[in-house]
């Protein structure tokens, strides 16, 4: 399974979806640009959405549209090279639009990070393919700017099978991931972040968590971010 690809950069208003105002804190924050990453299953587009409106930041979204993706889940040969091409090139594309936009100079917050297609190249290409596509990801990268802080949401594969299946079974014309696959996806997310030392990096372990961040959980999160420093931080949210 792929990665999933960008949507046009979007303005998020500073009211939350209950409409109250937002508390506006994007003038202490020390992070002007805030990704967020994880694999399929950990909420990562809707943790952007509310961490975005609470901070009255841009926020930048992945879409799933990819015209090579049906071809993949069929098994055509060379399906999957296309489709990490095109989500590759789409990322940069976006990236660069949103950086001559000099919207980094404002808070914001991305539900991806550039760098992650590369797990997802690891995973689904063959060797030939992967020789190809790392040249080519080596000089997109090159016009990428480097977030200021990366949140890595993190759950145990048994956790992201059960809230995958309730995604599925909500939205039946999503695809179907194979158990196994998650499990390998897990462990190339969790091994590519134990090794990052690229940005401040925030592990958010969220298999006891509800995902649909609440006000205080929001509000506990904010005090985290504000308090990061350089390295890595472990932090559990509250229940």
């Amino acid at each position: 399974m792929l990665s999933q690809s960008l949507a046009p950069f979007r303005y998020t208003s500073p009211h939350a979806g209950n409409g109250r105002p937002a508390t506006r804190v994007s003038s202490t924050l020390s992070f002007r640009y805030i990704a967020i990453e994880g694999p399929a299953g950990v909420g990562k587009s809707l943790l952007a959405d509310r961490l975005g409106a609470r901070l009255d930041a841009t926020v930048v979204l992945d879409e799933t549209e990819n015209p090579f993706l049906a071809d993949f889940y069929s098994d055509r040969p060379g399906a999957a090279f296309q489709a990490q091409l095109f989500f590759t090139l789409s990322r940069h594309r976006q990236q660069t639009a949103v950086r001559q936009s000099d919207l980094f100079s404002q808070l914001t917050v991305a539900d991806y990070l550039f760098d992650r297609d590369k797990i997802y190249a690891y995973l689904n290409l063959d060797d030939n393919e992967l020789f190809i596509y790392q040249r080519l990801y080596e000089l997109l990268a090159q016009d990428i700017p480097t977030p200021d802080l990366v949140i890595f949401l993190q759950s145990p594969t048994d956790v992201l099978r059960r809230r995958l299946r309730e995604r599925e079974r909500a939205n039946p014309e999503l695809p179907a991931l194979d158990d196994e696959y998650v499990r390998e996806l897990n462990e190339a997310y969790n091994h590519f972040f134990f090794h990052y030392t690229a940005t401040p990096l925030l592990v958010v372990e969220t298999s006891q968590f509800d995902l649909s961040w609440g006000e205080d959980a929001l509000a506990d999160l904010e005090r985290q971010l504000r308090s990061m420093g350089k390295g890595t931080r472990y932090y559990v949210p509250r229940k």
